[in-house]
């Protein structure tokens, strides 16, 4: 029996006092679900029919249109190779910094916890003049990059790298606090037991992470491709080479082109949309799995 079950079969009138304690009035409960749906309609459910309209309302066949111009498919194609590039590098990071803060004592963790932090309180506008100064043809390694035919800024390696620092503490803030719960007696008997570090690491600490790793790649999958103020620093914004889809979106839309902009905009959010979708997935999978009476 619950706490509050023994209460009720003890003390009816103490069951109702802890009721009124614990629980908020009708009212109220229904005035603050009232108030999220209304700021889910007017800041989630409208801007997602507007963009649906404004793609569609010229039929199937101008959409396609828009998404099959040659600009558009270089944006995607861009946009998804970034992705393809960012997403394992910040997975390898993420996973070997989660577990050197979880797993070992050393002088400076908490400097190597704050730098992981980072990119979360830097404007990503700032983030890309940043690296327009350490890479440009002005800036530090300039003259050494372009005596070497090396090109980072106003290219492709100048974006893979904003988006890879913006996208840095995602996976690593989902595992070092399920790693630090999770604690390292597993992994130090397995290792007593006479595994090696990497099988220690493959069926020990991978089985335990997964959940979290999976929806930490999801997070940063999602920051990747909808990432602009530092790409459009860094990018030069060149039409079929450097631009992303949030790039190519700002440059149909100030254009006029609206239905056009609209299209890949349509894109853009169905992306995000399956993104959405599978990290609930994914919730639901973790909840299913875990023990009963496990609330973490």
């Amino acid at each position: 029996m619950t706490t509050q079950t023994l209460v009720h079969v003890a003390n009816p009138e103490l069951a109702a006092r802890w009721r009124r304690a614990t629980e908020e009035p009708a009212w109220v409960r229904w005035t603050l679900i009232g108030v999220a749906l209304t700021f889910l309609a007017l800041f989630l459910v409208l801007p997602l029919a507007v963009v649906l309209y404004g793609a569609f309302e010229q039929g199937l066949q101008v959409w396609w249109a828009a998404i099959n111009e040659p600009d558009a498919l270089a944006a995607i194609r861009l946009s998804l190779m970034v992705v393809l590039i960012v997403v394992p590098i910040n997975l390898v990071f993420g996973v070997a910094a989660a577990w050197a803060i979880a797993k070992f004592e050393f002088r400076g963790k908490p400097i190597l916890i704050s730098l992981i932090d980072m990119p979360f309180a830097i404007s990503p506008v700032v983030v890309g003049l940043i690296f327009v100064i350490l890479f440009g043809s002005q800036g530090w390694l300039g003259p050494w990059l372009a005596a070497h035919d090396l090109r980072i800024i106003f290219a492709v390696p100048g974006i893979v790298i904003v988006i890879a620092f913006g996208t840095l503490p995602f996976i690593a803030r989902e595992l070092i606090p399920l790693m630090q719960q999770q604690g390292k007696e597993e992994e130090e008997a397995s290792l007593t037991l006479g595994a090696s570090g990497w099988k220690t690491f493959w069926y020990v600490t991978l089985p335990n992470i997964k959940w979290g790793l999976i929806y930490g790649v999801i997070l940063c999958n999602a920051r990747a491709l909808g990432e602009f103020g530092a790409v459009a620093v860094v990018s030069g914004r060149i039409r079929g080479e450097t631009n992303t889809m949030p790039l190519h979106i700002e440059v149909l839309y100030n254009e006029y082109m609206f239905t056009a902009a609209f299209a890949v905009s349509s894109l853009l959010t169905g992306l995000a949309l399956v993104t959405i979708a599978v990290k609930s997935f994914i919730e639901w999978l973790d909840e299913r799995q875990r023990p009963a009476g496990d609330s973490h």
